[in-house]
């Protein structure tokens, strides 16, 4: 349940912190007509993130057995692919997402209504469809016949709405880089689990050979229907049973990727060319963007010439 919270918190939070930028943008800029545009770009991507969600649920269960296993193993490893590159691009670029939002806006603004649908569509779609892959893996992987994961997942997406709210208000002041580092790092030891599981799928579906080649076996001594044995399955997605094929991807893809993740990135340029830059150092907060955005400040009041 901890993970899909984590999975829900993590992609909504962005979604919400996408949604808080616009909306003081405009609010700031006095263009409230434009308003309507957003939010309206912002239903339609929620609306289709749901109807894949729902899809990839309901059209899974029409397919045979093998059928659904090789289903969820290769949407396992694309949505893994997919969150990887997303956490690194948000690592990499977290300081610098208020300022292209902007520039997008400002392009919409001049384009017209449907440029502005297009441009809320777009920003809050992809993280979206996104977040709607990647759960219905994870569910998919760590599905205990409970309705917890799905709760979880609810839990971290109200979550995720709630802080935006009072990113937007400036009543919550956090560093969203260290934030996103953090969680980002997380995210990765919850995708490992992920495709490992999804490897597994793919060889219960016949698609790769070893299935009966087991790593090792610690039923006995962490039963899977134990507390913590359910709090591993929900936390890491731990199977005391894996083949030599999970336990191989897991270490090549968790090891290498936590390596480059935390790894100190970008590199200045001119005088301090040569000279590593880690990003998530910086003091600056988005919520302080989001609350400074709401509305211009007043201007102080002339100053009275003295004799």
């Amino acid at each position: 349940m901890f993970s899909n919270y984590l999975i829900g918190l993590r992609e909504g939070l962005e979604a919400s912190l996408v949604v808080c930028i616009l909306i003081a943008y405009l609010v700031k800029t006095g263009r409230t007509d434009a308003l309507k545009p957003i939010w309206t770009g912002i239903a339609v991507a929620v609306l289709i993130a749901m109807g894949f969600g729902c899809a990839l649920e309901f059209g899974s269960q029409e397919l045979t057995f093998q059928a659904q296993e090789a289903l969820g193993g290769s949407l396992s490893v694309v949505a893994v692919g997919l969150v990887t590159w997303m956490v690194f691009w948000m690592r990499r670029t977290a300081r610098h997402l208020k300022s292209e939002l902007h520039g997008k806006l400002d392009a919409a603004l001049a384009m017209g209504t449907g440029a502005l649908v297009a441009t809320a569509f777009l920003a809050v779609g992809r993280e979206g469809l996104e977040t709607a892959l990647f759960v219905w893996a994870s569910v998919h992987a760590a599905s205990d016949g409970t309705p917890r994961p799905l709760i979880g997942v609810a839990l971290g997406l109200a979550t995720a709405v709630f802080l935006g709210w009072l990113f937007y208000r400036g009543a919550l002041r956090i560093n969203l880089a260290k934030f996103f580092t953090w969680t980002g790092g997380m995210l990765v030891v919850v995708a490992a689990g992920v495709l490992a599981y999804g490897f597994h799928d793919l060889q219960e579906a016949d698609w790769i050979p070893g299935l009966t080649h087991q790593a090792f076996d610690i039923s006995g001594t962490v039963p899977p229907d134990s507390w913590y044995g359910t709090l591993l399955k929900g936390v890491f997605n731990f199977q005391p049973d894996p083949t030599v094929l999970q336990v191989t991807v897991w270490l090549l893809y968790l090891v290498p990727t936590l390596a480059l993740f935390f790894a100190p990135v970008g590199f200045g340029s001119g005088k301090g060319k040569g000279k590593v830059k880690a990003p998530d150092e910086s003091s600056e907060d988005a919520s302080e963007d989001a609350s400074d955005d709401r509305g211009p400040r007043p201007s102080a009041a002339p100053r009275t010439p003295q004799a």
